[in-house]
């Protein structure tokens, strides 16, 4: 782990090089998806075949190999301990009912001049779902995912989840079950993201690809934006949180753990005013490792990426926090509203000491598929936009089009079109 201190000479510099470490894939990572890739899209679902069975040791030779039937989701939603089943009903309910406010409204009016313009929302035909199913399954990512693509009116939602040594987690497919999947295929990896893409004899292809992975599921959905629509490019699970001297150190060693149990390369920062604090959390983070069942991963994440970083005073945080524009920002302070408007670049924002991240992650209603690797700068989490797509129209009479014609005639001339020019001169009698 980490210790810098923004009064050190050397903080500059070792702040820079904190920001620019992606933690990402290699370029063996993208030669090896992009072999696969193009295997999918020759051999189609021989290659799946082949694929899965090397990665998953997961047999597709019979047809009742290939899906998850929906009586099976039904049946695995049916046989959850109740107490299970109403959490995962809750968190439906309340990503539903967010995602559900973000819907956008057609726009149809007539300017001054008489044009009619405006703009209709549709939902895509189809969307493919990536949900992991090696080190992790997340029944919760499936809801992130799904439940989006329905409230936008998405008609075939097929999810992709790999089943290795063919376990299926049965909480995934209560999940399925819940949010009302079409098609559910026991396939994973970079294979599973070119079939969706390509389409193959059994599978169709999807028009939007979204869903979080490994480094070759990221890889494969960067090299095949274009041939569909994604979500994002995801890199490994981030954690800042900006901590005063009034917090429990427990808590927020724990806070900043629920991201390194994640991946070997996820990374938890603190930023605090309070040196005592921050001796204290992580002293806090040595003794939560030694009780905690995912200490092997969250060890190796802590030791290799975790930060901490004491500032003179709390002023200095949004800077900095902006600079790192990560995943998710805790603020574990007594006010927390005005250093929330003082940060632009942000994932998600969480909002004082009672506001853990991992509440976002399942139950707060807000979508846990966030922007990694400072893309937050540009991106935003998953929504029913992803889902949707825009088409503009445009309706003209005589009075409009004379109203405007011309303008469109002269800067048509400038660029050296006349046919563009011409289509709208005989319109005007010119």
């Amino acid at each position: 782990m980490q210790r810098l201190n923004t009064r050190d000479p050397g903080f500059d510099a070792a702040f820079r090089r904190l920001v620019s470490d992606r933690r990402e894939s290699g370029e063996n990572v993208a030669h090896d998806v992009s072999r696969i890739l193009s295997d999918v899209r020759s051999r189609g679902d021989e290659a799946l075949a082949e694929l899965t069975f090397r990665f998953d040791a997961h047999s597709l030779s019979k047809d009742e190999n290939w899906q998850i039937s929906k009586d099976a989701c039904r049946e695995a939603f049916d046989d959850l301990a109740p107490d299970l089943r109403a959490a995962l009903e809750l968190a439906a309910e309340r990503i539903r009912a967010y995602h559900t406010d973000q819907l956008p409204a057609d726009r149809d009016f007539t300017d001054e001049a008489g044009v009619r313009l405006g703009a209709k929302w549709r939902s895509v035909d189809a969307a493919g779902l990536y949900v992991p199913g090696g080190r992790a399954a997340y029944p919760s990512s499936l809801l992130m995912n799904a439940i989006p693509a329905k409230v936008a009116g998405v008609e075939r939602l097929v999810v992709i989840t790999p089943t290795p040594n063919g376990e299926a987690n049965p909480l995934v497919l209560a999940a399925a079950h819940i949010a009302g999947v079409d098609e559910l295929w026991r396939i994973g990896g970079a294979q599973a993201i070119a079939a969706l893409a390509y389409g193959t004899k059994r599978i169709a292809p999807v028009d939007v690809i979204t869903g979080p992975g490994n480094a070759w599921v990221a890889e494969a959905k960067r090299q095949l934006y274009g041939v569909v629509g994604i979500d994002m490019v995801a890199g490994p699970s981030e954690i800042l949180v900006i901590a005063d001297g009034k917090n429990d150190a427990e808590w927020i060693a724990a806070d900043l753990l629920s991201q390194a149990e994640h991946d070997p390369v996820s990374q938890s920062i603190l930023i605090t005013d309070d040196p005592v604090l921050a001796d204290s959390v992580a002293d806090r983070v040595g003794v939560e490792l030694a009780i905690l069942p995912t200490a092997k991963v969250a060890s190796q994440s802590w030791n290799d990426h975790g930060v901490i970083i004491e500032v003179g005073t709390l002023d200095e945080a949004p800077a900095l926090a902006n600079a790192l524009a990560a995943e998710h920002v805790e603020l574990a302070i007594d006010d927390p509203e005005p250093m929330m408007q003082a940060i632009c670049h942000a994932g998600s924002v969480f909002l004082g000491r009672l506001t853990p991240e991992a509440v976002g992650d399942y139950v707060a209603g807000p979508n846990h598929v966030l922007p990694t690797g400072r893309r937050a700068r540009f991106a935003s989490g998953l929504s029913v936009l992803d889902f949707m797509k825009r088409t503009s129209f445009i309706q003209m009479d005589d009075r409009a089009i004379a109203a405007i014609g011309p303008a469109a005639i002269a800067l048509a001339e400038a660029e050296g079109l006349p046919a563009h020019a011409r289509s709208i001169e005989l319109r005007l009698g010119i």
